[in-house]
């Protein structure tokens, strides 16, 4: 499995959320709604999730094993980055 595509979408939040990611992977399977967020250890990728009637939260997708979740975060992280430092404008979500 491949990471063929990432995008960084601004949040306009202002706060501890910084950008939407979409990820593609293969060319063939795309996850839309990650989250980059601001945390007290630095940045990480928060998958998509769904709050249930609880009032707790449960992610949509994500990865089955540690490795899958630590590339995946080191991409979108990497892409977040790049676009930040380049000064492009991360476009809107």
């Amino acid at each position: 499995m491949e990471i063929t595509e990432v995008k960084v979408f601004s949040a306009k939040d202002g706060g501890r959320l910084k950008a939407y990611a979409t990820v593609v992977f293969d060319n063939c399977f795309i996850i839309r709604d990650l989250k980059v967020i601001e945390g007290n250890k630095g940045l990480f990728v928060s998958m998509p999730s769904r709050k249930r009637k609880d009032g707790t939260f449960r992610d949509i997708v994500h990865p089955l094993n540690s490795e899958t979740r630590q590339l995946i975060e080191n991409r979108v992280i990497e892409e977040f980055k790049r676009a930040v430092e380049s000064g492009v404008e991360l476009q809107v979500a």
